[in-house]
């Protein structure tokens, strides 16, 4: 499979405990992130509405595919809606995903009841996973039989172990017993500068927006605000104290509490 062909992306998809009118929320990870990761959040935000959590290409259970341009993933997202019944919803992203989300809502602004984007902004950044990509390599050339030795071979490129805990979540133990990467290793290094780059889009998105940032983040720095602003000119701006890049697991209460807030007020 090329971008040019959508990958057919696995989903979780929860039904509303009550309310089953309201529209959905669709959730979209960030880069070597899963849909598992959300499965808290999920479980909060299904009491009101159905929410739909995505694997993008490349990345959890869904197929791996060369490409990792933000349009090829956003259309990926749109075709999963498509078969899944929606359309139109709340989109939600976080870092790499929530450039797909400005991607999807620039390209397919009708599908998008309101946009959240979470510690991102519309910008190109530098290099800055090299560490990691060279843990995972590690991992799948070390082949380790359990999650003690594969937490050494990932920390002799990477100190924080919040960040290993993390990248752990990629590997998966096959019918010998070996802990491999499930991701797309090799097709996501081939498509970093993408990655890296801006979202896709010519126009800018005129709809509600609400962006979140870390406090303790510099990936959205007052210096990006002009930029962010030219895409998102709606865009609301809300800072979580005491939170990081990863700021819907440092700060979860406060977070869920921005994005219940932010929906509510657009019905």
């Amino acid at each position: 499979m090329t971008d040019n062909v959508p990958v057919d992306l696995y989903a979780i998809d929860l039904p509303a405990d009550a309310d089953a009118d309201s529209q959905p929320l669709v959730v979209i990870h960030g880069l070597l992130g899963s849909a598992d990761n959300w499965r808290s959040h999920l479980k909060v935000w299904q009491r009101k509405r159905r929410v739909v959590a995505v694997d993008l290409r490349n990345h959890g259970r869904s197929p791996h595919a060369e490409g990792m341009s933000y349009s090829a993933m956003s259309q990926d997202v749109l075709a999963a809606l498509d078969k899944l019944g929606i359309e139109q919803a709340h989109i939600l992203g976080h870092s790499m995903g929530g450039k797909v989300a400005i991607t999807l809502a620039r390209q397919a602004p009708q599908r998008c009841l309101s946009l959240m984007v979470a510690d991102i902004a519309p910008v190109a950044y530098q290099h800055g996973h090299d560490d990691v990509f060279a843990a995972l390599e590690q991992v799948r050339k070390g082949k380790p039989t359990n999650r003690r030795e594969a937490d050494a071979l990932l920390a002799e490129h990477v100190d924080s172990r919040p960040t290993r805990l993390f990248l752990a979540t990629n590997l998966v133990r096959d019918e010998q017993g070996i802990m491999g990467v499930r991701v797309g290793l090799d097709e996501i290094q081939r498509g970093y500068e993408a990655i890296i780059g801006e979202p896709d889009g010519d126009s800018p998105f005129e709809g509600a927006t609400l962006v979140l940032r870390g406090a303790n983040s510099h990936y959205v720095s007052d210096d990006m605000l002009p930029a962010l602003r030219e895409v998102l000119p709606r865009a609301r701006l809300v800072t979580l104290k005491n939170a990081g890049h990863w700021l819907h697991a440092d700060q979860p209460d406060a977070f869920q509490q921005a994005i219940d807030a932010f929906i509510a007020a657009q019905s």
